[in-house]
């Protein structure tokens, strides 16, 4: 079940970390911890990998040429590749920083619960005042730096990492298909790294998720194949449609953890 809602909820502006801490709350199962997220978005981000794939190598070969030779930073691909690394600085920083906090207190569900409803306000009002008139061949070296600064918001549980860059991209003026395909793409080398890094303490410390390997082998795999079906369905819909049933959950959803949180149900 956990990772198949990691896989759902990694992708969607809703919070992969919050569904995988109020699941268990609400199931009466112990907190799965950091850990276990960092490693099922190992999962997740082998779809991100898999279906982007021709973009990333073509972004990576445009990268690499660009260090040989300056004057092709002005190709998007190479331009991109840039604007991914720096924007993953960030969250690479402030997740060295406040790793201890990350991992115990701010898994509070009344912080999640908020988390929840704030971010979903902010992406409703991303929805209300942005132009949207803006492709990703568009994006500056300021935008990618403003979306990287968001995306180190997702160290919070709750406000999600696809839901901070996304209403990043919008007040940007990005269009919502943009927006949604460069948080993706973006999310590569941060979740990689983590992910990668949790399981190298896993390895060494079999209690590290309170799961035997083989559990955890079965929730990346579970979320693998969940993650891939959503990116192809995020991607499809953001063409037509507006973020506004993804804000009506979110809100719903930190609604009803406070809720359960204030009359005892769960703590």
């Amino acid at each position: 079940m956990l990772g198949l809602a990691q896989g759902l909820t990694e992708f969607l502006p809703i919070s992969s970390t919050a569904h995988l801490r109020v699941i268990p709350a609400f199931a009466g199962w112990e907190d799965p911890g950091a850990a276990f997220t960092a490693v099922t978005q190992l999962g997740t981000m082998a779809a991100v990998l898999l279906f982007f794939r021709r973009d990333l190598l073509r972004i990576a070969k445009a990268w690499l040429a660009v260090l040989r030779d300056p004057v092709k930073r002005r190709s998007l691909d190479g331009r991109l590749g840039w604007y991914i690394l720096l924007g993953t600085i960030p969250i690479g920083l402030f997740g060295l920083a406040f790793k201890d906090q990350i991992e115990t207190g701010a898994r509070s569900l009344h912080l999640i619960g908020a988390a929840l409803i704030l971010l979903g306000l902010f992406l409703l009002l991303a929805e209300r005042v942005a132009r949207r008139h803006r492709g990703l061949g568009s994006l500056r070296l300021r935008d990618g730096l403003v979306i990287g600064g968001a995306q180190a918001l997702a160290l919070v549980p709750g406000v999600s990492r696809s839901g901070a860059t996304i209403t990043a991209g919008l007040f940007l003026g990005l269009d919502r298909a943009s927006a949604a395909r460069y948080s993706f793409l973006l999310s590569v080398p941060a979740v990689v790294l983590s992910g990668t890094l949790e399981f190298g303490g896993i390895l060494l410390d079999r209690t590290a998720t309170g799961a035997p390997l083989g559990a955890l082998a079965t929730a990346t795999v579970l979320a693998f194949i969940s993650g891939y079906a959503t990116i192809a369905f995020l991607l499809r819909f953001l063409t037509t449609h507006s973020t506004a049933v993804f804000v009506g959950y979110r809100v719903a959803l930190g609604a009803i953890v406070l809720l359960a949180l204030g009359v005892g149900l769960i703590a």
